[in-house]
């Protein structure tokens, strides 16, 4: 199912090494497609039974990679997320390890909810970071901590990520799905194709001297969840749940759900697509969807 990705995109040098922190959704999308181009690549996860783990890191057990694993380590991408405490794993655990690799390029997966609430309207790279949340503050903070490690690196702040086996369609399938209604409330997405391949054009704009520190990594349309669920369910036949306003809802939704409605953000990916170059495959969440409607076979 890679083949496609593999057509667009260009391999590292033959000489790398890719080392992803973090296997899960994300990471070992971005894993497959830098093996299928036929680089080499280690992958870790918190225990060796879990699919693509290469190498096993789990910072709250102390089970660190091993020495002679993260030599020669070129590229370097990590999607692991903030400790409870607000730290970053992989700084606190592997610093010494980072700093004598002989690194080119360095990307950190984090996200488009450090800007907090703009109230539905645009926001770019150029929008100092407000966070409310917590967990958002926490992603900032790590940010910064990786800023100040000195390595060549690029954030990679994304919103709303689905792919195969993670998007609405599955939970139109399972009747999980509400039309929540809440006028002017978008959300921005991105298909976990688009998160692989625009890593590694990141990687190769690096090389030609285009690296800016920050990028958003988004599709072109955010849009309100109706309006995606709407046409999920014409895709897979199925009829639409009523709709519910969302003063409604929220009296129903946990913390954590009801956090998700509290901001509204457009997000910008005019550096990435317009400054940098890169096509989205994916540029609205139709594209998206059908996409995984081929590949989960639905």
């Amino acid at each position: 199912m890679l083949t496609a990705l593999v057509k667009r995109s260009k391999p590292l040098p033959s000489n790398s090494k890719l080392l992803i922190l973090g296997g899960g959704f994300s990471g070992q999308r971005i894993a497959a497609l830098t093996k299928a181009l036929g680089n080499n690549v280690l992958c870790t996860r918190r225990e060796a039974s879990k699919p693509g783990a290469d190498i096993i890191f789990d910072s709250r057990t102390q089970q660190l990679p091993p020495k002679e694993a993260l030599e020669g380590v070129t590229h370097l991408v990590s999607c692991i997320p903030p400790s409870e405490d607000g730290t970053d794993p992989v700084i606190t655990n592997l610093i010494e390890h980072l700093k004598v690799m002989p690194l080119e390029w360095v990307g950190y997966l984090s996200t488009t909810g450090v800007y907090g609430d703009s109230k539905g309207d645009w926001v770019t790279e150029k929008d100092h970071p407000r966070p409310t949340l917590l967990r958002s503050k926490r992603r900032l903070a790590c940010e910064e901590a990786w800023k100040a490690t000195g390595l060549p690196l690029q954030i990679l702040r994304l919103p709303g990520i689905y792919g195969p086996g993670r998007s609405v369609l599955q939970s139109v399938l399972n009747g999980n799905s509400k039309m929540i209604d809440k006028p002017g409330q978008v959300f921005s997405r991105i298909h976990l194709d688009d998160i692989a391949c625009a890593t590694l054009h990141l990687i190769h704009q690096a090389k030609i001297g285009q690296r800016p520190t920050v990028i958003n990594v988004a599709d072109d349309i955010p849009i309100a969840n109706t309006e995606v669920i709407r046409y999920a369910s014409k895709l897979l036949g199925r009829s639409l749940p009523p709709v519910e306003p969302f003063e409604s809802a929220a009296t129903k939704m946990s913390p954590m759900a009801l956090s998700f409605w509290q901001e509204n953000r457009r997000i910008s990916n005019k550096l990435l697509c317009k400054d940098l170059g890169y096509t989205l495959i994916h540029p609205d969440y139709q594209s998206g969807l059908k996409d995984c409607l081929l590949k989960d076979g639905l």
